[in-house]
């Protein structure tokens, strides 16, 4: 599953995956999903057969979208497939196409934007405070007299259950959102204020060292055609 533009979420067992315009989601046979796509979004579907699916891992991942991966998935969920007037791949060429396509994701990095499922009622409860308000900035503490528990509960809870900090997973969350957000046309500064961030060159700084590339060149990637990873 590729967005060509925009942000898509998917979700599986394991917690939600957001996949902006420089990620490639993968999800194999037998997990049960959901995916969601935010604003203006052109999503791209590729089917593998079990041959070529099991050259790759056996459950979900995203992984960071070469250049060549991503003209591959344009290729094959171009015109031709839906446009009878347009010229489409033979069969056998589009077995090629495909046989790169998992070439390049057997190269690919892992590179995930995952948000792990919390299970535990107190952490769903802050999870649920959080992604209906983004800019919250209470502390865990605070976040935990408002639900009944103590921050030492809530951290533990964090690490064990989901394998990270209460502020990593928070950055996370803060992050998906500003995709989202950018993704819709709004500009860095109305997107770092609205995800919680101090100020603009905070975000920048966060956003550039989980996305790779700025702000900036994220918004005009994710509403054009494609985003190359700088």
């Amino acid at each position: 599953m590729y967005a060509a533009s925009g942000v898509l979420t998917v979700h599986t067992e394991r917690g939600t995956s957001i996949v902006p315009a420089n990620r490639v989601a993968w999800t194999p046979a037998g997990f049960t999903h959901q995916h969601r796509a935010h604003g203006d979004t052109d999503m791209r579907i590729v089917f593998l057969a079990p041959s070529l699916a099991r050259l790759i891992p056996d459950r979900p991942a995203v992984f960071l979208a070469s250049g060549l991966a991503r003209e591959v998935l344009l290729a094959l969920t171009g015109p031709g497939n839906y446009d009878d007037t347009a010229p489409a791949y033979s069969r056998s060429a589009r077995s090629r196409l495909l046989r790169v396509l998992v070439d390049e994701l057997r190269e690919a990095h892992e590179q995930a934007l995952h948000l792990p499922e919390p299970r535990d009622d107190r952490l769903r409860a802050v999870a649920r405070m959080l992604d209906e308000n983004p800019a919250e900035n209470a502390t865990l503490a605070e976040l935990g007299k408002a639900i009944g528990a103590s921050a030492r509960t809530l951290s533990r809870l964090f690490r064990d259950e989901l394998g990270m900090t209460f502020y990593e997973w928070r950055t996370q969350l803060r992050i998906y959102h500003a995709l989202v957000l950018l993704g819709d046309g709004h500009d860095t500064t109305q997107t770092a204020y609205a995800c919680g961030w101090a100020n603009p060159s905070s975000f920048i700084a966060a956003f550039s060292n989980v996305m790779g590339t700025t702000p900036g060149r994220y918004r005009a990637g994710a509403r054009g055609s494609g985003l190359s990873a700088e």
